[in-house]
């Protein structure tokens, strides 16, 4: 098939043409003295700039497209704006939901020569800016979830309550920007970590088959789902240990353009994760985000000291139903389900499991469960990070949603299901169904009384959960 060639290059505001070749200015790694290079990035703007109105393949996946096109078009007539305050605003809306580098056919996945990776991009603005201006007070709140939850449970239970208070809810929104109308995940009592402790899963020394990467919405929120996926991998006769003081992944960070921040948050992970990768261990991430920041993301991301053990860990790293379906022609694979749900599952794929190019593992595994039904949703659900959570964003990300709540309800389906935990809470808000992660629903059907269907007994493949 031959390479689709580049739209016909157009004039800028000051009469030059714009060339689609890389500039001098390229440069998707922080440790290259270019990236930081202020009239660098504007000349590699200007050129993505005029590559996406060209080609406009992507104007359906966010506000970036649509916002930089009309500004061409309109303000501009057609010329590709000087980078100014202006047309680097339009990067503003862009939430890292990575459709767009899915998509494109110019990128450097795909080993193009215009060599484009427009989410990275966005990134290097904002640490730029970063660099020049330092973070606000939100940014820093959301950027470390691992902070919000050790505040959460020193506050007894409170911070719940105050995420239901009207008046404090305001008083949040005036003083730090996050919507009062947004739907805020609950902070569990206890973490996953103490979970691990109390059932004896938890260890600082290999080795182990499978190393669970819990991610800090189930270390700090939902704990059951880290339980869950530890019952799924064990019913398939899987080692799986946790590991002491894993941090965020450090995406949060990132999204506002906190170098140090995701940094320090890598280094720690990989040192505690690098002596069972070494022994052959697997790191399974439970949150499709982490997994992606894992496997695609700290490779190129981190301090150079740190970027051998990056690759390792990378290349170890593995998302649960990705590992799941890799053994499903052993002996140990486990298909004796005892429930089931009535009728559909409506399954929503997350945008960050089809960045990562490897199929949909999640769907694959329930098609096993017997008589089970599945209806695909490949729409955003528009919630996209900490992007739904703040005031400019909170809208915005309910309208990107749209199309994806309209298809999980059409589906008429039992049981919602979603890799991604903040995706689930999205349509929990704005869709009227709270999805289990495909692991709990997995985990339910093993279980008797798991579901309201009952299934035939059959001889389990795996060992029963301790």
């Amino acid at each position: 098939m031959p390479r689709r060639a580049g739209p016909r290059p157009l004039m800028s505001d000051d009469t030059d043409i714009v060339s689609y070749q890389p500039t001098a200015g390229l440069s998707y790694d922080p440790a290259d003295p270019v990236y930081w290079d202020r009239d660098g990035l504007a000349g590699e703007l200007r050129r993505t700039f005029a590559i996406c109105h060209g080609c406009r393949l992507c104007f359906k996946y966010c506000d970036v497209f649509p916002n930089l096109f009309d500004l061409i078009d309109r303000r501009h007539q057609g010329e590709i704006p000087l980078i100014t305050l202006e047309a680097t605003a339009v990067l503003d809306d862009c939430f890292q939901c990575k459709l767009c580098e899915v998509n494109c056919p110019y990128t450097v996945r795909d080993g193009h020569e215009y060599r484009l990776d427009f989410p990275k991009l966005v990134h290097r603005q904002r640490a730029v800016q970063v660099q020049a201006c330092g973070r606000r007070l939100r940014d820093r709140l959301l950027g470390d979830p691992d902070r919000a939850g050790r505040v959460a449970r020193a506050s007894l239970g409170l911070a719940n309550l105050a995420s239901r208070s009207r008046m404090l809810r305001w008083l949040l929104e005036k003083a730090v920007g996050i919507h009062r109308g947004k739907l805020l995940p609950p902070f569990a009592r206890r973490t996953f970590e103490d979970w691990a402790r109390r059932t004896g899963r938890l260890t600082a020394t290999p080795p182990a088959e499978v190393v669970l990467f819990q991610t800090c919405f189930v270390q700090h929120n939902a704990p059951e789902i880290g339980a869950d996926t530890v019952e799924v991998l064990e019913r398939n006769g899987v080692t799986v240990r946790c590991v002491a003081g894993l941090r965020c992944c450090g995406m949060p960070a990132w999204e506002k353009g906190d170098l140090a921040g995701v940094q320090a948050a890598a280094r720690d992970n990989l040192r505690r994760l690098r002596p069972f990768v070494e022994q052959g261990a697997r790191i399974v991430a439970i949150n499709p985000t982490c997994s992606m920041m894992l496997r695609r993301e700290y490779p190129g991301l981190v301090d150079p000291a740190d970027r051998e053990a990056a690759a390792r860990v990378a290349a170890a790293t593995m998302d649960p139903a990705e590992f799941l379906w890799g053994i499903r022609d052993e002996p140990r694979f486990n298909t004796a389900f005892q429930s089931a749900p009535e009728g559909t599952i409506a399954y929503h794929v997350p945008c960050h499991l089809r960045a990562q190019g490897i199929g949909f593992k999640s769907r694959d595994l329930l098609r096993k469960i017997p008589g089970v039904r599945l209806a695909m949703v490949m729409e955003c659900s528009g919630h996209d990070g900490t992007y739904a959570m703040t005031v400019e964003g909170f809208e915005p990300s309910r309208r990107i949603g749209i199309k994806a709540f309209a298809a999980m309800q059409v589906a008429e389906a039992s049981v919602w299901t979603s890799d991604c935990p903040l995706a689930a809470l999205q349509f929990a808000q704005h869709a009227g169904a709270h999805p289990l992660h495909p692991m709990s629903v997995l985990a339910r059907a093993y279980r008797p009384d798991g579901f309201p269907r009952r299934l035939a007994p059959a001889p389990a493949a795996g060992p029963e959960p301790r």
